[in-house]
């Protein structure tokens, strides 16, 4: 089964060598889902959650503009494996050409889909094998997430 998710907002924990390491955290099934990236993720994915429009277009922007020229829609992403613990993403997206839809799925970086999912407002989906994997009790955090 697959559970809408809402990303709560970008957080940061403490890696092994105590460096700062960047995670988005996403809420499904009631519990938060850390997902470990890198900072230059974190900003990508902040930038989209924020709304603010840059005189160029940044990287995932252009990825929309693009789809959405050529008469495509991003439909959903899914955060649907997890393998030797990093997290594995798809991208569904579909395509009318003569009034018939071809579907299309595009295999993703977690943090590339989450900030084309906010940028397009589609949903996020997470499996039931991930949450079971990595999901997280929300009191595990030290973390005020805005509602």
């Amino acid at each position: 089964m697959k559970h809408r998710a809402v990303v709560r907002g970008i957080g940061v924990g403490v890696g092994e060598d105590g460096s700062n390491v960047p995670a988005v955290v996403l809420e499904a099934r009631d519990e938060f889902l850390p997902i470990v990236i890198t900072s230059d993720q974190a900003q990508a994915i902040q930038l989209g959650l924020s709304g603010e429009q840059f005189e160029r277009p940044l990287t995932h922007d252009l990825l929309v503009e693009m789809v959405t020229e050529f008469g495509g829609a991003i439909d959903s992403i899914r955060i649907d494996d997890l393998s030797n613990g990093t997290f594995l993403a798809k991208v569904d997206a579909e395509r009318y050409h003569d009034g018939e839809a071809r579907t299309f799925v595009f295999d993703a970086r977690p943090s590339d889909a989450i900030a084309l999912a906010i940028r397009v407002d589609c949903p996020i989906l997470v499996s039931d094998e991930v949450l079971d994997a990595a999901g997280q009790s929300p009191e595990a955090f030290d973390a005020d997430f805005d509602e």
